[in-house]
């Protein structure tokens, strides 16, 4: 919450007024004040702390004074509406995730005289100089050709950002880096890359193409999959709707299809032996799904909140079903569990509430706490004997019926 009057700060007519004395803008000042919509700042400010402006989604532009020094850890995060940017001569350091969220961003620039951070060539980006490391971007970037990196949520929630040209310098992409870049319809891996970092692609809901330079020595995209796939492990890092997953890989990431909504339907191969953690979240227009005798263990969240799946089958070579796996599947009416599986995770069947019936099989010893909670039409459950049920396994579940075999 905002602590701006405890600081002495006012608002008014939605503009933030902080005394002239003042030296810094405080630890959350102004945070989620929707009714901000710009800043008067004292000529002599150095420092913006941690959050001071986070959330201030009707502050359209800053004009930062000439000798701020400091930008803290997402001092403008989430400012909705802000559309530029301009960083003054003096300032030296930026904190963590200053920018993130600032999706309606369309230039930014900082000073010639900056020691420390460029936008070279026009680029529209922050760049750390020294490291050559894109550390903010926004929708109308150009990477230059220098840069040798792109810094953890770089572009994160940019929903405006269509395309972008990765070139040949950059070696290294952070986590969540393009995090949720809704409109991002292309990605091209050139063939200096050696490391993407986990999230680095999550919820790129409109991705349709990507490819992975033939002579990169860490990733391809063999068979012209459209994903990015770690060679030496055959893992399946990252794909898309129009991916098709080549009889090689052995691992689905985790998080590799997450959120992506236009998938409608995926053919898992038998060389596939895992199913990592949130795998397939939030695929919501996925209908069915066929998991082959190869694969071993089901990964948490790794169906989580794919709400159009109605049919699921689970081979006998699955011993694990991990946490939340198969949570708020809303239209799953039914799924057999086999005797193979010894451990189901908390939440696994979590909101599942078009399931109607289940049969627990002799090798699952215990039903944990939630892991059948809001499946609101299921009636009758079949567990053995031997199983323990813990008191909330199967909580607002009003019609059910607990069957012991």
């Amino acid at each position: 919450m905002a602590k701006y009057k405890e600081y002495g700060y006012d608002i008014q007519d939605g503009v933030a007024i902080i005394p002239e004395w003042e030296t810094e803008i405080k630890k959350e000042a102004f945070c989620f004040c929707k009714e901000l919509t710009s800043i008067k700042f004292p000529l002599w400010i150095k420092k913006i702390e941690t959050e001071a402006f986070r959330g201030c989604e009707n502050l359209t532009d800053i004009t930062l004074p000439e000798w701020v020094e400091e930008i803290g850890k997402g001092a403008f995060c989430s400012c909705k509406n802000l559309k530029s940017i301009t960083l003054p001569r003096w300032v030296k350091k930026i904190g963590e995730e200053a920018f993130r969220d600032c999706s309606s961003l369309t230039n930014i620039s900082v000073s010639k005289d900056n020691k420390v951070y460029d936008s070279r060539e026009d680029c529209n980006a922050i760049i750390h100089t020294e490291s050559n490391t894109l550390i903010s971007g926004c929708k109308n970037t150009i990477i230059p050709p220098s840069v040798t990196e792109i810094e953890d949520l770089a572009f994160c929630n940019c929903s405006s950002l269509t395309n972008i040209a990765i070139p040949p310098s950059v070696t290294k992409i952070g986590m969540g880096a393009f995090y949720s870049c809704s409109s991002l319809t292309n990605i091209s891996i050139p063939p200096s890359m050696t490391e993407i970092e986990e999230y680095a692609f999550w919820g790129c809901s409109s991705l349709t193409s990507i490819t992975v330079s033939k002579n990169n020595k860490v990733y391809d995209s063999r068979e012209d999959c459209n994903a990015i796939i770690h060679t030496e492990s055959n893992t399946l890092i990252s794909g898309c709707k129009n991916t098709i997953i080549p009889p090689s890989v052995t691992e689905i990431g985790d998080e590799a299809f997450s959120r992506c909504s236009s998938l409608t339907n995926i053919a898992i191969p038998p060389s596939v032996t895992k199913i990592g953690m949130g795998a397939f979240y939030s695929c919501s227009s996925l209908t069915n799904i066929t998991i082959p005798p190869s694969v071993t263990k089901i990964g948490d969240e790794a169906f989580s909140d794919c709400s159009s799946l109605t049919s699921i089958t689970i081979p006998p070579s699955v011993t694990k079903i991990g946490y939340s796996a198969f949570s708020r599947c809303s239209s799953l009416t039914s799924i057999s569990i086999p005797p193979s599986v010894t451990e189901i995770g908390v939440e696994s069947f979590d909101g599942c509430s078009s399931l109607t019936s289940i049969t627990i099989p002799p090798s699952v010893t215990k039903i944990g706490d939630w892991t059948f909670s809001d499946c609101s039409s299921l009636t009758e459950v079949r567990i053995p004997k031997g199983c323990s049920v813990d008191d909330y396994a199967f909580k607002d579940c009003p019609n059910v019926q607990i069957i012991r075999y």
